[in-house]
């Protein structure tokens, strides 16, 4: 980690809504999300948000030897937005405690707020983490 990681950190990211990022599309193999609205699926949404923290965080790392994992999540999803709509998320980093890192996470579509809540990330060593998951995969004989 640079010595630039510090709280304050913010970034911003702006991702259009395509069929493949709606409920339908989350598990396609589940029967229940094909007749559901095809709006933005929170599981996706809840992607955007890592993908958004780790745009903010990669220059503050020694990528790609450093990385980041997502270990919490706590946000709402109070708005629907439908295919073809942009959505800016925004993140602050507003804690760092050692390897843990917290977001402040706030999401908006061109017409309402559709998220706001809390993200951690850990970093990591990524050839490390790589080494604990070749040991769990012989562990359990695959």
């Amino acid at each position: 980690m640079k010595s630039t990681l510090v709280p304050g950190l913010e970034h911003e990211f702006r991702f259009c809504v395509t069929d493949a990022q709606t409920v339908p599309a989350l598990f396609p193999e589940a029967d229940e999300f094909q007749v559901m609205p095809t709006v933005f699926a929170t599981g996706f949404m809840v992607g955007l948000f890592e993908w958004t923290c780790i745009q903010a965080l990669k220059p503050h790392l020694d990528w790609p030897d450093e990385q980041t994992v997502g270990t919490h999540v706590d946000v709402s999803h109070v708005a629907a937005t439908p295919n073809g709509f942009a959505v800016t998320v925004k993140v602050k980093l507003v804690e760092v405690d050692r390897r843990r890192l917290v977001f402040e996470i706030e999401a908006h579509d061109d017409v309402d707020l559709i998220s706001r809540g809390r993200h951690e990330r850990f970093v990591i060593n990524k050839a490390a983490f790589d080494l604990k998951l070749k040991e769990k995969n012989t562990k359990a004989g695959n």
